[in-house]
């Protein structure tokens, strides 16, 4: 093969159907090669250009200019043949060619996963919220004690809490008197029992007195025993009262301090919201305001919720405290009335009416053949 100028040298190289030189030619191609390309001249400065891999056609291999040629370089042309270009676009959607001009191929397709939330993130959130509640309300609470807030009052609801709360005092102080009063009945009957024993046994013991003593002792256990009927009769009342006031009524008003509270909430975004309205409205502005009046609708209806919950409450209060302390005090009445007359069987007919079992000493525990 005759040798040409560096611009215009180039050699013939067989080529296959599938794109790969033919073996028997590859070491006339090697000894072709080397004598077209002039001295100095490396293979990474030539260029390839391959027409038709799918035909027999041969490829040509152009070497560039020499470095510092002023003749200006040919750009490479690859015309792949159409079985190479399908595969190659078969392939096409998996190969990365990043800017250094190496191809890499995927590793498959690429999912993007949701975030995983942070607890500690969300803790702080929930921290974060709290404190702003907490500082709003603190703010409302203080403005309203100095004067220059301004809260919401449901007049007939707050009448209603205060006599509530008052009738609470006054349950309370009666409660405790009726518990001296079991005390000392409590003691005097203990006494009274004692000094029976005490009658009785001088009247075995004095033939003289013997008469005097046992009248003395007869009536000293009879008014031990009406006593216990009365003591039984009054630890009913106490009890009674003691459900009506420390359960029944100590409820109505857990609800009232959480109806308190939500009205303090609410004045609070209330107070922001109006705030907020007052000031300018602009880009800035506006987004706040639309949560602000988010914020004091949601605190608005926990507000009217908790509001109707102590009007139900106090409804049925009243209603339950009629009923309970109308059953007390009859009781009550009857028994002290029966004890002081001495009429015993009226006493214990009081018991009867009001369903009151009197416990004698050691009922409470079961004898051990009974726990067999």
């Amino acid at each position: 093969m005759a040798q040409e100028s560096p611009k215009n040298s180039a050699a013939e190289i067989p080529v296959t159907s599938n794109g790969q030189l033919e073996d028997s030619h590859e070491h006339s191609f090697n000894r072709d090669l080397k004598r077209s390309l002039p001295v100095g001249l490396g293979l990474s400065e030539t260029k390839i250009t391959s027409h038709g891999f799918d035909s027999t056609k041969e490829g040509v291999v152009e070497t560039g200019p020499f470095p510092g040629s002023s003749a200006s370089p040919k750009s490479s042309v690859i015309s792949p043949s159409s079985a190479a270009a399908s595969r190659l676009a078969g392939q096409g959607c998996d190969l990365i060619i990043p800017t250094g001009g190496r191809a890499q191929q995927k590793s498959g397709p690429v999912v993007l996963a949701d975030e995983v939330k942070n607890p500690a993130m969300e803790k702080l959130e929930l921290v974060r919220k709290w404190s702003l509640n907490t500082y709003k309300c603190t703010r409302q609470i203080i403005s309203e004690k100095l004067g220059r807030g301004s809260r919401t009052v449901d007049l007939e609801l707050e009448a209603q809490i205060d006599v509530l709360r008052d009738n609470k005092k006054k349950y309370e102080n009666i409660l405790r008197l009726a518990q001296t009063l079991s005390t000392q009945l409590f003691q005097m009957v203990h006494t009274q029992r004692q000094l029976g024993d005490a009658f009785a046994d001088l009247s075995l013991k004095s033939l003289e007195l013997h008469e005097e003593f046992g009248y003395n002792a007869d009536t000293q256990k009879l008014l031990a025993k009406n006593g216990e009927t009365l003591l039984g009769a009054i630890n009913f009342f106490i009890a009674s009262v003691n459900t009506l006031v420390n359960k029944t009524i100590e409820d109505t008003l857990l609800t009232v301090k959480q109806y308190e509270s939500a009205r303090i909430e609410y004045d609070a975004y209330r107070t922001d919201l109006e705030e907020l309205n007052l000031g300018p409205r602009d880009a800035n502005t506006l987004p706040k305001i639309e949560q602000s009046q988010q914020l004091f609708q949601v605190h608005k209806e926990k507000y009217d919720k908790m509001r109707n919950d102590v009007s139900i409450k106090l409804k049925f209060l009243e209603e339950n405290k009629v009923k309970v302390l109308h059953n007390q005090l009859v009781l009550f009445h009857n028994a002290i009335a029966a004890y002081f007359a001495g009429n015993q069987k009226q006493l214990e007919q009081t018991l009867k009416q009001f369903h009151i079992k009197l416990k004698t000493p050691g009922a409470d525990a079961p004898s051990w053949l009974e726990e067999q």
